[in-house]
């Protein structure tokens, strides 16, 4: 594969900035966020890696705001879809790993203002990246649990096109929670979602994932103290 020297082809209510393939597209909007609003898409362009940030700028508490990670974890399933070999699985264990054929190969976070629960911050990052291919060549089935696109049939997919496709999908994504409520992003996400495993399963306003067993017994799992660590980080190659 080479390194990709297009630019997007974004909705026009996104900006784009491109950095160098060893640039951190997160680190960089992060840096940014407070200057370069909403709409503002930074991604770094490199062979392995889709590595995408996205500036929000949310009108909700931060407590609601959180549910931008389901948003921009469907809208990445989604793309994915778009260009998947048939029957190719794609799905999610919670809150924030995303699996191609049982291995993962990617995820998202978020970073925010500083702020209190109870107010809506002033600026949002949405991070998303994905494996692309392995740096180097591993031999097949040494590491089962970890995959890339290319190791699964994906081909010659580039990280401008996963964009392009992730940036359509998010704004659509969004769109609809803003028109139909957090329950429609709740929906979508649950429908692949495959770990951890219940006999009912929903997530409540504020993020937090509601599990419920056979007798009726419901456990909660915060969201907010799991977004402080993300799970998915070394599947693809970033430093935990």
């Amino acid at each position: 594969m080479r390194v990709q020297t297009r630019g997007l082809d974004l909705p026009p209510l996104y900006r784009e900035v491109r950095l160098r393939e060893a640039g951190d597209a997160f680190a960089h909007a992060c840096a940014i966020a407070a200057e370069a609003g909403a709409g503002t898409l930074v991604w770094s362009r490199s062979w392995h890696l889709f590595d995408v940030a996205v500036v929000l700028e949310p009108s909700l508490p931060l407590v609601r705001a959180r549910g931008a990670l389901y948003v921009g974890m469907s809208a990445l399933a989604d793309a994915l879809a778009v260009h998947a070999p048939p029957e190719k699985p794609i799905a999610f264990a919670w809150p924030d790993l995303v699996e191609v054929n049982g291995g993962a190969v990617g995820g998202a976070r978020l970073a925010w203002e500083p702020g209190t629960e109870r107010e809506a911050p002033a600026w949002m990052v949405l991070h998303v990246a994905v494996r692309l291919a392995f740096e180097q060549a591993a031999e097949p089935g040494l590491t089962p649990e970890i995959t890339a696109l290319a190791e699964e049939g994906y081909g010659e997919l580039d990280a401008a096109t996963l964009a392009a496709s992730y940036a359509r999908h998010l704004m659509a994504g969004l769109h609809e929670w803003q028109e139909e409520g957090f329950r429609a992003v709740a929906r979508r996400y649950l429908e692949r979602l495959d770990r951890p495993r219940a006999a009912r399963r929903g997530l409540d306003p504020g993020g937090d994932l509601l599990l419920r067993d056979e007798h009726g017994a419901e456990t909660r799992r915060a969201l907010a103290p799991a977004l402080a660590a993300p799970s998915w980080l070394g599947a693809v190659g970033l430093a935990p």
